[in-house]
């Protein structure tokens, strides 16, 4: 398996984050081919000395790393990719990488 992390940063409007991100990126993203899953986080993002800087983590699963590249060249990858812009002004930071179940 494979997965894609989208860390996003503290926005300056967490309401107005929050209603565009899970009312319209959200249901964009999910229609990213060979998307097998789909979590973020809920509530404070914590660190080891209290509460972090980063305020939504989503982890999407695909079934490796080819099927996350040919995701992201699709049209549904493009256009979600493009969303970032609508709504992710303090910042977001997208990595993937193989997983394994230790």
């Amino acid at each position: 398996m494979a997965k894609l992390f989208a860390i996003y940063q503290q926005p300056a409007d967490p309401a107005k984050f929050d209603e565009y991100y899970f009312n319209k990126h959200v249901p964009l993203a999910k229609t990213i081919p060979g998307l097998r899953s789909y979590e973020v986080t809920s509530g404070d993002v914590m660190g080891m000395g209290g509460k972090h800087a980063v305020y939504l983590v989503a982890i999407l699963g695909f079934d490796s790393m080819e099927a996350i590249g040919a995701a992201m060249a699709s049209q549904q990858g493009q256009a979600t990719a493009a969303d970032l812009a609508n709504f992710a002004s303090a910042g977001v930071d997208v990595m993937s990488a193989e997983t394994r179940m230790v």
